[in-house]
């Protein structure tokens, strides 16, 4: 069993073949028919078989960028249930969650999907926003790209640093809900860093925010 960060809450991930993130070919060729069968004078003509080329498609967003499929290796060899599809499609719906309970002053939410020094920062943050009567209207346009850029496996614990590239409006409002900063009708992109933490011994599925920064 292998959930992400919090799998159990979520529902059910698109699954992504490892052998395609690390670029197994897949196909079949037959072989025609012998020329000279197929050239006999009067002979009634016999069916052939046509070569089939295997399938092309237009190449997608890479869900593992190319140096951190070494820590892929290592991962799976610790951990050969690991699915990056399942994983990537998590970090999503994390990232969302993440920023979303952030935004609204959800500590709570925060406590069981980030690591406490993280959780720690943000609750700081929050903190400084309502003494300073401020609100945050902000909202999730839509995430660009999201994919994997290193993987570590240290002992027992294993990092996953995500890549997003996002589109965010954000509006920061007085206590009067007046705006001070941002609008709503200008997305402003971002480009945020995060790592995912987990102890592959623990009976604990879940992945946690271990740190944040900005690419």
């Amino acid at each position: 069993m292998y959930l992400v960060i919090l799998f159990a809450a979520i529902a059910a991930f698109l699954a992504l073949r490892l052998y395609s993130v690390l670029g197994k070919r897949t196909g079949h060729e037959q072989q025609p028919l012998p020329r000279a069968a197929e050239e006999r004078v009067g002979a009634p003509p016999i069916p052939r078989t046509i070569d089939m080329p295997a399938e092309v498609r237009e190449p997608g967003p890479r869900s593992v960028e190319a140096g951190a499929e070494g820590g892929l290796r290592a991962l799976i060899a610790a951990d050969p249930s690991f699915d990056v599809g399942q994983f990537v499609e998590g970090a999503k719906s994390a990232y969302k969650m993440i920023l979303e309970a952030f935004w609204k002053g959800d500590r709570d939410t925060l406590g069981w999907l980030v690591e406490d020094e993280v959780r720690d920062s943000f609750v700081a943050a929050i903190d400084a926003r309502e003494a300073a009567g401020e609100t945050l209207d902000n909202r999730l346009i839509s995430i660009e790209r999201a994919a994997i850029s290193e993987i570590a496996v240290e002992g027992r614990t294993a990092r996953i640093t995500m890549r997003f590239d996002a589109d965010i409006a954000a509006v920061t409002r007085d206590k009067d809900g007046n705006v001070i900063a941002g609008s709503l009708s200008d997305a402003v992109e971002t480009h945020d860093v995060w790592t995912f933490s987990r102890d592959l011994h623990s009976d604990d599925p879940n992945w946690k925010l271990s740190d944040t920064d900005e690419a």
